[in-house]
C-alpha cells in the first residue's frame, strides 16, 4: 500500500528532506548548483541512505553566492549539468512527500530548471520546516536554520551545503513532531493544512516567486488505493468459511492412515493432535497442535517414497500453527496467508482453542490481496513508527468499503476489530519495552480490554482510547498493580503516538480505577450496582462493552459473564443508566435540521441515545451480545416494545453511521480532525431529508426506554 495518504502521522511518514544551493536567491534567474536530500523511512532517519550531486549551472557562478555555498566554477566544471542529474534525484524521490526548509524556494527552482530543459516534473506533497516551527511556537526570534536547530537542540553540520542542510531540516522535523503532537498536529493532512493557514507568511513567499510551499489537502488528493475493492472479505467473517469441526489425528498415527482420512474427509490438512486422546469432540489448544497438509505429504513422498507410510504423522507437521480468530473478517485470514506463505489456518476461538479450518481454496474468489495486508501489518509492526504507518492505511480502506455503498455498521466493525489488533500490538510492544527496562514478563495472567464503542464493534474514526487491564491476582498498590500500571502507561503512549489520543475522560489501564484482579473488578461492580448517584456512572456505562484484545482471554470471559449476571434483572441500576438519555432530544427545527456552525452532532443527536437504549435493556435482560444491532435484535426476540420503534432505531443508526463516517473521511483528508459533526450543506436536499425522518423516527427513543424497563418479556 502507498504510504502518501493524507492519514498519515508524521512520525510514520517516509520523507525525502532536501535542499539546494544556487547561483542566486532570486528563484526567477537562479541555477542549481548542487543538489542534496536524505531519506526518512517511516519517520525514522537513515543518515547512510543519502543523496548528493555537484550541478554544472552552465552559467558563471557569482562570486558572492560562492561565499555562501562554497561552490566556484573550478568544481563544477566537471560536473554533470541538471538535465543529467535530475533522473537520478528524480527516483531518490520517488513518491515521496518532500521536506525541506523554505521548501517553496527549492520548488520553485526546480519546476523552472525543469522547464528550462524540457522536463516533465510532478509536484510532490512537501512540507516546510520552517512553517511548522512557525505553528508550533509563532513567538521565536528567528525561523532561520540554525536558529531552528539551536533552539530544538538538533546538530547543524555542514551548513551551506545542500546534503548538510538537507540532514539538518530533517533533524528539525524529527524533533517538530512531538511538540506539533501536543497542538492536536497529527497527520500529513492536519500538518498541511496547518501550514495553510499562516496565510501572510504564505503571502510574502508569493510575492518573492516562491511556489506554495504546502498544498492544501482536498478531498481529491486522498489515495483512492481500493477504487474497486472486492468487498467479500470485509463483510463475512472466517467463522463463516471455516470448514468445521476440526478433523484430528494422533501424533503417531501412521501417515498412510492419516492419508486415508484426508480422502475419505475430502479435506486438504488434518490437525496434528499432541497424544492418544478420543479425537472425536476434544478440545485442543493451538499452541499444542501442528498440521500436515497434502504438500506435506508429498513432500514426504519425495523424500522417503514408501517408507514415509509407516512413520508418525507427527513428524511431519507443521508447528506452531498458524490461526486466526473465528470473528475474524476474512481479510485478515488472507493477509495473514499472504505474509506467511501458507495455503492452511487453524481457526480458534476466543480460548485458543482450535474450532475449524480454513484453507486458500476457500479463499480463490477473493480478490483484495492489497488492500487486506493492513492487518497483518498491525500484527507485525516492530515499534510506533511501523505501527503508525500500517494504521494511516485505514481511512483509505473505509473510504473504499464506503464507495461501494457497504453498510457503515460493516465498516465500524472493520474499525473496531483494527483498533482491537492495533491496542494488541501496543501491548505486546509494552511488554517488549518492560522486558528491555529489566521488568521481567507479566507477574500474572492477565487481559488486556478495550471498551465502549471499540468493545461494541462500532467505532468510526473520531476515536480516543477506551481500555483497561483486569490480572488474575494481586492487591491495589501492590507489586501486581504497579508492574501493570507502567504497563498501561505504555500502551497509552503507544496509541497516543500512533494516533489514537489519550482518553480525555482517563478511561485507560493507566489509571488505578481502569485496571485490577479479578477480585476487584467483581468488587466494582457490585458497588457499582448499589450505587445511588447517576453522576458516579458517567463512564461505568461504558464497562458493559469491553472486549479482550490481548492476554488471557478466559479472564476476560469470566469477568464479562460475571457482570452481565451481576446486572441482570437490576432495576435501579439500569434506570441510572437510563437517566443518561433522559434529556435527549434530537436535533431538528422548524425546516429542518438544527445545526450549529453549519454542522449537526449526530452522536449527541442520534447514536447516543440508540446505543444507551440497546445496551441498557441488554444488561437488565442478561443479554450478552456485544453490538447495538444485535442487541436490538435481541430485544425484539424477547417480543419487548414496539418492533417498529425497534426497527427504527436499527435503520438510524445505519444511516447516522454512514453520514458521520463520510464526513469524518472527507474531514482527514481536509486535514480536520474527525468529528460528529456533518456539515449539513454538504448534502443533498434527498439525504437531509432522509436524515431528518430517521432521527424524526427516534424522537420518543427515551421514552421507550422507560417503558422497556417495566415491560415484562413474552
Amino acid at each position: 500500500m502507498s504510504d502518501r495518504t493524507s492519514a498519515t502521522p508524521l512520525l510514520a511518514l517516509d520523507a525525502v528532506a532536501f535542499d539546494t544551493e544556487t547561483t542566486s536567491l532570486d528563484p526567477q534567474a537562479a541555477r542549481i548548483v548542487e543538489v542534496g536530500a536524505v531519506r526518512l523511512r517511516s519517520g525514522r532517519l537513515g543518515e547512510g541512505d543519502g543523496f548528493r550531486a555537484l550541478v554544472n549551472p552552465q552559467v558563471p557562478i557569482p562570486s558572492v553566492s560562492t561565499g555562501v555555498h562554497g561552490i566556484d566554477d573550478a568544481k563544477v566544471s566537471g560536473a554533470q549539468t541538471f538535465a543529467e542529474v535530475w533522473p537520478h534525484l528524480s527516483d531518490f524521490i520517488g513518491g515521496s512527500v518532500v521536506i525541506g526548509h523554505s521548501i517553496g524556494y527549492d520548488i520553485a527552482i526546480l519546476t523552472r530548471e525543469a522547464k528550462r530543459v524540457g522536463l516533465n516534473f510532478s509536484r510532490p506533497r512537501t512540507l516546510d520546516v520552517r512553517l511548522l516551527a512557525q505553528i508550533v511556537e509563532p513567538s521565536l526570534a528567528g525561523y532561520s536554520l540554525d536558529s531552528l536547530a539551536a533552539w530544538l537542540g538538533v546538530e547543524a553540520s555542514q551548513r551551506h551545503s545542500a546534503l548538510g542542510d538537507a540532514l539538518a531540516a530533517a533533524r528539525i522535523f524529527l524533533a517538530l513532531i512531538p511538540k506539533l503532537r501536543e497542538g492536536n498536529i497529527r497527520t500529513l493532512a492536519e500538518a498541511e493544512a496547518a501550514c495553510a493557514r499562516l496565510t501572510d507568511v504564505l503571502e510574502a513567499q508569493h510575492r518573492a516567486g516562491w511556489s506554495e510551499p504546502v498544498l492544501s489537502p482536498s478531498r481529491a488528493d486522498a489515495e483512492r488505493l481500493l477504487a474497486r475493492l472486492d468487498a467479500y472479505p470485509y463483510r463475512h467473517r472466517v467463522g463463516e468459511l471455516m470448514s468445521s469441526p476440526p478433523v484430528f489425528v494422533p501424533n503417531d498415527m501412521p501417515l498412510e492412515a492419516a492419508l486415508k482420512i484426508m480422502m475419505d474427509r475430502r479435506v486438504s490438512s488434518l490437525f496434528v493432535a499432541p497424544d492418544r486422546r478420543r479425537m472425536e469432540g476434544v478440545q485442543f489448544l493451538a499452541a499444542e497442535t501442528g498440521i500436515v497438509t497434502e504438500r506435506d505429504v508429498l513432500r514426504a513422498f519425495s523424500e522417503d517414497q514408501a517408507a514415509a507410510l509407516v512413520k508418525p504423522t507427527g513428524i511431519f507437521a507443521s508447528r506452531p500453527l498458524a490461526t486466526v480468530p473465528a470473528e475474524a473478517f476474512v481479510y485478515r485470514a488472507i493477509g495473514r496467508m499472504d505474509r506467511l506463505r501458507v495455503r492452511h489456518l487453524g481457526v480458534v476461538d476466543e480460548a485458543g482453542f482450535v474450532i475449524g479450518a480454513l484453507s486458500a481454496r476457500d479463499l480463490l474468489r477473493l480478490r483484495a490481496r492489497d488492500a487486506v495486508t493492513l492487518g497483518d501489518e498491525i500484527d507485525e509492526a516492530r515499534d510506533v513508527h511501523e505501527l503508525g504507518q500500517a494504521w494511516a492505511t485505514l481511512p483509505a480502506v473505509a473510504r473504499g468499503l464506503l464507495d461501494e455503498g457497504i453498510d457503515a455498521r460493516d465498516i465500524a466493525a472493520i474499525i473496531s476489530r483494527e483498533l482491537g489488533a492495533l491496542t494488541r500490538r501496543a501491548g505486546q510492544i509494552a511488554e517488549m519495552r518492560m522486558r528491555d527496562a529489566g521488568k521481567g514478563a507479566p507477574p500474572c495472567p492477565y487481559a488486556l480490554l478495550v471498551l465502549g464503542s471499540a468493545g461494541r464493534g462500532e467505532s468510526l474514526l473520531a476515536m480516543d482510547q477506551d481500555n483497561a487491564i483486569v490480572f488474575a491476582h494481586g492487591e491495589p498498590g501492590g507489586f501486581e498493580d504497579r508492574w501493570f500500571a507502567e504497563l498501561g502507561t505504555h500502551v497509552a503512549d503507544i496509541l497516543h503516538e500512533v494516533g489514537v489520543p489519550y482518553c480525555t475522560g482517563g478511561v485507560m489501564a493507566k489509571n488505578a480505577e481502569w485496571r485490577g484482579s479479578s477480585a476487584l473488578w467483581l468488587e466494582r461492580i457490585g458497588h457499582w450496582l448499589s450505587r445511588s448517584d447517576p453522576a458516579d456512572l458517567l463512564a461505568v456505562d461504558i464497562f458493559f462493552d469491553f472486549r479482550a484484545v490481548h492476554g488471557d482471554g478466559s479472564l476476560a470471559a469470566a469477568l464479562w459473564q460475571s457482570a452481565y449476571a451481576s446486572a441482570k434483572g437490576q432495576t435501579a441500576f439500569a434506570k441510572l443508566l437510563a437517566e443518561q438519555a433522559a434529556d435527549f432530544e434530537p436535533p431538528l427545527g422548524w425546516f429542518g435540521l438544527r445545526t450549529e456552525n453549519g454542522r449537526v452532532d449526530l452522536k449527541r443527536g442520534g447514536l447516543f441515545v440508540i446505543v444507551t437504549v440497546a445496551r441498557v435493556l441488554a444488561i437488565f435482560h442478561g443479554i450478552t451480545e456485544h453490538s447495538t444491532k444485535e442487541r436490538l435484535e435481541e430485544i425484539r426476540a424477547l417480543n419487548l416494545g414496539s418492533e417498529r420503534d425497534l426497527n427504527a432505531m436499527t435503520e438510524t443508526q445505519r444511516i447516522v453511521l454512514d453520514a458521520i463516517l463520510d464526513q469524518q473521511l472527507i474531514d482527514i483528508a481536509a486535514g480536520r480532525p474527525p468529528s460528529n459533526k456533518v456539515e449539513v450543506k454538504r448534502l443533498s436536499r434527498r439525504e437531509q431529508l432522509k436524515l431528518k425522518d430517521a432521527l424524526s423516527s427516534i424522537k420518543f427513543a427515551n421514552e421507550t426506554l422507560r417503558d422497556l424497563l417495566t415491560a415484562k418479556p413474552s
